[in-house]
């Protein structure tokens, strides 16, 4: 049995205790948070603590916690020589502290606490110094019934960049398509069937096979009304940046 000891509290923590929690060959025997307050919800499931001095040994400490808080928690665990990783796209793993050894267990996916997530759909980005280590993660991952794949920090770092565009950017345009659908009464719900049928596509075609619409085949006459149509120039942006985007993609002409 693989013990896991996972320090911070946020979303990728809970799914992660959430995660361990339902498999055989791994599990999570304590919980660290500064703020206990945060944990409290699970404090009949799991060891929890706020005290670096009393953490358990354990095969791997997960630090899923901040960016700017990878670096000096690794430097605060009361120990050296045990597997340490952290669960960041953007941080480096030589940011774990040096006594420690040092790993990436990076989650490629979008959690929220409320959301039920199956590992199944989570591929899990490994960086580690030693081939044993990345072997070990690797078998971790799979416990989990994660696909894995072995990256190096720029990648890993181009990846995380990558899934902003796909995720972040991709629903900042959901919140614009509300706020537009809602100037005029329209129900955003009626789009949905839209969104699902856009994200199945490219499991299948590449995105640039996969475009289409008025900007692709330079539709200028519907390019125009929908400008008109658009009240907030922040939206009038927007739709011009990726107008202008897709028509450079595509070789088309701009407007």
């Amino acid at each position: 049995m693989i013990s896991v000891v996972i320090l911070g509290a946020g979303n990728v923590a809970t799914h992660l205790f959430k995660a361990f929690g339902k498999i055989e060959h791994a599990s999570v025997v304590q919980w660290y948070n500064r703020r206990l307050d945060a944990l409290k919800n699970h404090k009949n499931d799991v060891d929890i603590t706020d005290d670096l001095s009393q953490l358990k040994p354990a095969d791997l400490y997960i630090l899923a916690v901040s960016d700017d808080a990878i670096k000096p928690l690794s430097s605060l665990l009361p120990f050296d020589s045990r597997l340490v990783v952290h669960t960041s796209g953007s941080v480096g793993l030589y940011d774990i502290d040096k006594k420690h050894k040092r790993g990436v267990f990076y989650p490629l996916q979008t959690f929220s606490k409320t959301a039920d997530i199956d590992f199944a759909n989570v591929p899990i980005c490994i960086e580690a110094l030693e081939s044993a280590d990345y072997q070990f993660l690797k078998k971790v991952a799979i416990a989990l019934g994660s696909p894995t794949q072995k990256v190096n920090t720029d990648q890993r770092k181009i990846l995380h960049l990558a899934a902003v565009f796909v995720n972040n950017f991709t629903n900042q345009l959901y919140r614009v398509a509300h706020e537009i659908t809602e100037s005029e009464g329209a129900e955003f719900d009626a789009l949905k069937p839209l969104i699902l049928e856009t994200a199945k596509k490219v499991q299948d075609l590449s995105p640039y096979l996969a475009q289409t619409g008025p900007a692709k085949r330079n539709d200028k006459k519907t390019l125009k009304k929908h400008l008109k149509l658009l009240k907030d120039p922040h939206h009038t942006d927007i739709y011009n940046l990726l107008t202008t985007s897709i028509q450079r993609t595509h070789g088309r002409k701009k407007l």
